[in-house]
């Protein structure tokens, strides 16, 4: 039990980021267009960007949506930090944090229903946000953090 309570919102955070990491370089996931980006040695990956605006290619959209599955886990790795460094030391996030990342999670989950967003963010979020809001109060009425 000990263990699940030192598990901050941050950590999962950082969990998601890595498993959003992890499945685009997965055989499952993007593998085909790093290894085509590997060959450019990972620079300049969307040099035809005129070309995808006309052609509307399908392997260019799969190429820069692969770029943001990766890119985005990488981005949630650090929030992650950010937000567990935020709760060890204050014990509660500040709540227009919680309510601002609950937006954005549910921007996503509206664009892409069948997504991460839906099925790992947006629970983790609403428990931020309930979790957040009971260590608030609870801070509150004893008028000291736990």
């Amino acid at each position: 039990m000990k263990v699940i309570r030192k598990i901050t919102n941050g950590i999962l955070i950082i969990v998601i980021g890595i498993m959003h990491t992890q499945f685009a370089l997965s055989a499952d996931g993007f593998i085909k267009q790093f290894q085509e980006f590997s060959r450019s040695s990972f620079f300049y990956l969307f040099k035809d960007m005129e070309k995808l605006r006309v052609i509307a290619d399908k392997s260019a959209f799969e190429s820069f949506a692969a770029f943001w599955f990766f890119y985005f886990g990488i981005l949630l790795i650090p929030l992650g930090f950010l937000v567990h460094s935020i709760e060890k030391k204050y014990k509660i996030l500040p709540h227009s944090f919680t309510i601002s990342y609950l937006i954005v999670v549910l921007i996503g989950c509206y664009m892409m229903p069948e997504s991460g967003m839906t099925f790992f963010m947006l629970p983790q979020s609403i428990y931020m946000l309930v979790s957040n809001y009971l260590k608030a109060r609870t801070e509150k009425k004893t008028g000291c953090p736990e």
